[in-house]
């Protein structure tokens, strides 16, 4: 397992648009008509990053059910790692008890968009849709004995909604890369 940390992309930064499917084939498209903040988050099944707050990350968008949007979005290669494929994305969706869109980016163009570079990686945007915060969600680590609790993300959300910026503290997301397919590896990952 090799750790990377996210790219922390310029705050104010417009949410790059997408339209993507899930699973079932619905498509889903963002950013939305609501007001709300929105959490984009890039998954996928298999990574042990993953593994360990996946359950808090569907704890933390019922906890913000109503008040926030989210959407999980898996990049890699599905062909090279069959694991993170639509019917393995169906099955860890309903056994996590996600309420939220877990989306397939199968030609990677929408991880590139938002320069992701590891599952999980947060990108939360505010009513705008510009970037307000990107990190990490908490400071878990598979081994390191620290308890998932959403910590980070939850702090820029009740900022967001309590008409605040999130603090400008921001610390990078750690996982294991996006599984590019070969040749498909952008700049910034490079």
């Amino acid at each position: 397992m090799v750790a990377v940390t996210s790219n922390m992309l310029a705050l104010g930064t417009p949410a790059p648009a997408f339209a993507l499917a899930d699973p079932d084939g619905v498509t889903h498209s963002f950013p939305r008509a609501d007001d709300r903040p929105w959490v984009v988050m890039f998954i996928c099944n298999h990574c042990p990053f993953v593994k360990l707050v996946a359950d808090e990350l569907a704890a933390v968008s019922r906890d913000y059910q109503g008040r926030a949007d989210f959407v999980a979005i898996n990049s890699n290669d599905t062909e090279r790692y069959p694991q993170d494929g639509p019917d393995a994305m169906r099955q860890e969706a309903a056994s996590r008890g996600y309420q939220f869109p877990y989306l397939l980016d199968a030609s990677q163009e929408v991880a590139q968009a938002y320069m992701a570079a590891c599952t999980p990686d947060f990108f939360v945007f505010d009513s705008a849709d510009r970037l307000a915060y990107r990190g990490q969600l908490d400071d878990s680590r598979p081994g390191n004995g620290v308890p998932p609790s959403g910590r980070d993300l939850r702090a820029a959300l009740d900022a967001l909604l309590a008409g605040k910026s999130p603090s400008g503290n921001q610390r990078p997301a750690m996982g294991c890369n996006i599984k590019w397919k070969p040749g498909n590896e952008p700049p910034y990952f490079r």
